[in-house]
């Protein structure tokens, strides 16, 4: 199986320490400094820990509007907000009360989240963290987040890339062949390979039509989106903004992909994930959903196409591993 790497994110334009503390004073008035440090780690917003007048916050900013997505990343950041407030107001887990949400243009040409800092570093900063220790932590935080639960299925947040729909089935036959239309339109699959991804799905869509809850899936969670502290306590879960409403399975192929689906995480999380024949068929789909936008963010932002050709050759040959052909 394989494991996440780092991505190329989009290729920013600089944002300057003035427009900053002037998008921090819009909403924390006030004459004093802001402090600004850069935040190294984004791979898709532009992000900052903010220290004014005592208060530890941190400014998220969008990529530009015109940069090259994935069909559910345009304005995904709209999401965020309600997000969390669902997580803080119904479960225990870790997220920053945000403090504002712009997508007015009027500060600067782009979408921005400010929000309160957590306490802790990426686990990728805590090499001494005792990861079975996090690992259990985060399985029971993405438990409680997975009882929460709506009456559609897919991409359903404020920014609405998709209709909602009735069943899991629709929603991942839309969710797959928008996918590989992306793919399509950065220039890494002709017609043919896009009539193969297509009619591979089409052949074995049944599997994907079964009674499941519609619950909320975090479909990002590596070791850069887990805070702890030195104890190995996980202070946050972040960046839920690429989140998506239905089967928990598609989430499981993403720990996958991520090394988080550890046995320690399955203690957390308190269930056991179904290992049928039918289940594993539909994991297969699910690493390559994870999988093929990778073709679209190395090519259409990190402009990286030998990038985007080995995330192809891989995805082929998970395909071809699993389907023959």
């Amino acid at each position: 199986m394989p494991v996440r790497n780092d991505i190329a994110g989009v290729e920013m334009t600089e944002i300057s320490r003035e427009t900053v503390a002037s998008i921090v004073r819009h909403h924390r008035p006030g004459d004093g400094p802001v402090s600004v440090e850069p935040i190294a780690t984004g791979k898709f917003n532009t992000s900052f820990f903010i220290a004014v007048d005592g208060e530890a916050l941190v400014l998220r900013v969008a990529p530009p509007r015109d940069a090259v997505f994935v069909f559910y990343e345009r304005d995904m950041m709209r999401q965020e907000p309600e997000i969390h407030r669902l997580l803080r107001e119904k479960t225990s887990v870790p997220v920053a009360e945000i403090v504002a949400y712009d997508d007015s243009l009027d500060l600067i040409d782009r979408d921005y989240l400010l929000m309160a800092r957590l306490p802790g570093d990426p686990m990728t900063d805590r090499p001494q963290a005792d990861q079975d220790a996090v690992f259990r932590q985060v399985g029971a935080y993405l438990a409680e987040a997975h009882r929460l639960t709506a009456e559609t299925y897919g991409y359903i947040g404020a920014h609405r890339p998709m209709p909602p729909q009735a069943t899991w089935v629709d929603a991942f036959g839309m969710m797959w062949r928008r996918l590989v239309d992306d793919v399509v339109s950065v220039g890494h699959y002709d017609e043919e390979e896009r009539r193969v991804f297509l009619t591979l799905l089409d052949r074995h869509l049944a599997l994907f039509d079964r009674p499941v809850d519609s619950c909320l899936l975090h479909m990002d969670i590596w070791h850069q989106n887990i805070l702890v502290d030195g104890d190995s306590a996980v202070t946050g879960i972040v960046d839920w903004d690429r989140a998506l409403w239905g089967d928990v399975e598609i989430e499981f192929a993403v720990l996958d992909y991520c090394g988080v689906s550890e046995p320690a995480f399955w203690e957390g999380y308190g269930r056991p994930r179904d290992v049928s024949p039918e289940a594993r068929v539909r994991q297969v789909f699910y690493l390559l959903y994870e999988m093929q936008k990778y073709i679209v963010i190395r090519q259409g932002r990190g402009r990286d196409a030998a990038g985007a050709r080995r995330y192809k050759q891989q995805v082929m040959a998970i395909r071809r591993q699993a389907f023959g052909g």
